[in-house]
């Protein structure tokens, strides 16, 4: 028999524990709907005067609703996708009134986007290796540095790889970020082979016990059949030194182009194999949507949203969390 006021007080704990977890979740949603503050602008408003505007669910509001999403960024095949299932369940008579619509729509982006939810998980052979890719400007040195702060907090010991050569100005901003998050840096030469410095920041990995190898690498788009070459050379060049390296192809996006970062996930996908996207900028644009498009259209896994300036702002893809943050009151 349990001493008396033993179990109490486990009761007590095990309540208090959900509490502070029930907090930690209101305060993120609460700090994601701050990032996502443009995106919910666009859309939450928008949906609420579309709702507003109709007394019953009907023909024009289904075609204001396809329009409403389209132009927020949804993609026209998860768009389409999305309005065939609220129709049937219209005919099977589950939705009576305008606001069921809202709660059709969100259980509905929900499950496309929890099709797609992934996490980032250094494990096994070390050094766990990371190639970053993606086209010039879309965040890609910003999302390193983040993630490597993350790492490095959480224990482990991280080594960048300045993999973009062309540019002297993303070598030079990798050390700077490198500086912040508190970790080492291999660099190269202005114009130096990207795969020799790589090579020897994994070769040096190895000898001194890192952990994690997170890689930068070129995205000059407009020579794009020369970037994709030259990023299979790299993944050839990994997986010699490290087995089964790289364990991760994070594709990193810049969210204010739009629809535009659904054909560069394609393009990216296509020519090299992305394991995972991360979406950049969603705090300073109003099309955080086109993350619905690329998870209906593309099925590739979002694994991190970049939603401020802060090095702490580089986040977990929750897809009710980020529904919630978008689409919910």
């Amino acid at each position: 028999m349990s001493p008396p006021g033993r179990a109490d007080r486990s009761l007590e704990g095990s309540s208090a524990a959900e509490t502070s977890s029930e907090l930690g979740r209101v305060t993120l949603v609460a700090r994601l709907k701050a990032g996502l503050s443009r995106t919910r602008t666009n859309l939450l408003d928008r949906l609420d005067s579309l709702l507003r505007g109709h007394k019953a669910i009907d023909a024009a509001l289904l075609e204001e609703l396809e329009e409403l999403l389209i132009t927020a960024d949804f993609g026209v095949e998860t768009v389409s996708s999305i309005v065939n299932s609220i129709q049937a369940k219209l005919d099977r008579k589950e939705l009576k009134h305008p606001e069921d619509v809202r709660r059709a729509i969100v259980g509905e982006v929900v499950t496309i986007l929890r099709g797609v939810e992934a996490r980032i998980s250094p494990g096994g052979e070390k050094p766990f290796v990371i190639m970053v890719v993606g086209v010039n400007g879309t965040g890609k040195t910003t999302t390193i540095g983040k993630l490597a702060w993350r790492f490095r907090t959480e224990g482990r010991r991280v080594l960048l790889a300045a993999g973009d050569t062309f540019r002297a100005a993303a070598i030079e901003q990798l050390g700077i970020w490198a500086e912040r998050a508190g970790v080492e840096t291999v660099r190269g030469m202005p114009g130096a082979d990207p795969a020799a410095v790589i090579y020897d920041a994994l070769r040096g990995a190895r000898s001194r016990g890192y952990d994690v190898v997170i890689a930068d690498t070129a995205g000059r788009l407009h020579t794009k059949l020369n970037l994709m070459e030259e990023l299979k050379k790299i993944r050839r060049i990994m997986a010699r030194e490290v087995p089964f390296a790289p364990h991760e192809t994070l594709l990193v996006l810049d969210a204010t182009t739009g629809q535009n970062a659904v054909a560069q996930a394609q393009l990216f996908h296509e020519g090299i194999g992305v394991t995972g996207i991360a979406m950049a900028k969603l705090d300073g644009t109003a099309k955080g949507g086109v993350l619905v498009a690329i998870a209906g259209q593309l099925h590739l896994p979002i694994k991190l949203l970049g939603i401020g300036e802060g090095i702490e702002d580089l986040r977990d893809f929750d897809a009710q969390l980020f529904v919630s943050a978008i689409l919910e009151p």
